[in-house]
């Protein structure tokens, strides 16, 4: 990886309305045990089955935030692509993602804000019984050219 110069994902020009990407994940023991490990937190409720059965979930449930690290990888390797970086989000999680759960996620560019130079995503997913379990819309700055300062930009500087 290191040194190794990584083709940029898709610039604002290359970008329309309407442009949509769809991807899936299954939740593994594995994903939230190393989620949970990165992050160090301990909540019970994500993985404790006799815990769990306590409260009104009656089983362990995705972190929200592991939900969102999905979309943000979405973002990051495919729509845009490699280079961009969410400025913002609005996110919701109207009913639990439980463990070994399939996700499916659907992005679509809603709006271009070409002065900006931002574009607005909205984001669905949806588990395995197809109901709505994220939805929400993320402001994001696709990838550009490294500026660089030559003879003539350092004049208009000055």
């Amino acid at each position: 990886m290191l040194g190794k110069k990584r083709k940029l994902g898709k610039k604002l020009q290359d970008l329309k309305v309407g442009e949509r990407y769809n991807a899936a994940f299954t939740i593994e023991d594995r994903d939230l045990l190393i989620y949970l490990g990165l992050t160090d937190d301990a909540n019970p409720l994500y993985v404790q089955h006799d815990y769990a059965s306590q409260t009104p979930f009656k089983q362990p449930i995705v972190p929200a935030v592991m939900l969102f690290g999905m979309v943000s990888s979405i973002v990051s390797m495919h729509l845009p692509g490699p280079g961009s970086h969410i400025l913002s989000h609005s996110i919701e999680y109207p009913k639990p993602v439980y463990h070994y759960a399939d996700v499916r996620f659907q992005l679509e560019i809603t709006e271009i804000d070409k002065r900006s130079e931002v574009i607005t995503l909205h984001v669905n997913g949806y588990d395995t019984d197809g109901e709505e379990v994220v939805k929400g819309s993320l402001v994001v700055r696709p990838p550009s050219e490294p500026y660089s300062m030559n003879a003539t930009s350092l004049e208009n500087f000055y």
